[in-house]
């Protein structure tokens, strides 16, 4: 019974901690943890940080990781990345971040991520746009 109530209490204290996090470090975690679970081909994971709206254009984990093994290549397997410009509009309900990446094959990548504050608080990426060779002027 107390192991069951320190879990909860822990449980509440990371929800909590992850609500009042600044949007933008909030959307960095998540977008480094979806790009983890691509390394390791964790399609499960991965599309656990899909909003909504990516799930049901790609209703299941399977062909999410299809999609995205097709259509972003440099963000399924990147061979390097850094975080560029972020920026939280409307209180921090939508958060653009720049990723900029080097593929495996040396070829550098901006990727843009929408992400989107959803009704329990939490974040989920809504969209991405991958531009390639492209220079990070600011979102």
């Amino acid at each position: 019974m107390r192991a069951l109530f320190l879990a909860l209490v822990l449980g509440l204290a990371q929800a909590t901690a992850a609500c009042a996090q600044d949007p933008v470090e909030a959307a960095q975690s998540l977008i480094e943890g979806q790009i983890e679970a691509f390394l390791h081909d964790d399609a499960a994971t991965a599309y656990s940080f899909a909003a909504p709206g990516i799930k049901a254009l790609f209703p299941d984990k399977d062909s999410f990781l299809a999609m995205v093994k097709k259509s972003y290549r440099p963000v399924y397997r990147p061979g390097n990345y850094a975080f560029g410009k972020g920026r939280a509009i409307d209180n921090g309900a939508v958060v653009y971040q720049e990723v900029l990446i080097t593929g495996r094959d040396d070829k550098d990548w901006t990727a843009i991520y929408q992400i989107t504050r959803q009704p329990d608080g939490g974040y989920k990426i809504g969209s991405v746009q991958i531009l390639p060779n492209a220079m990070s002027e600011g979102i």
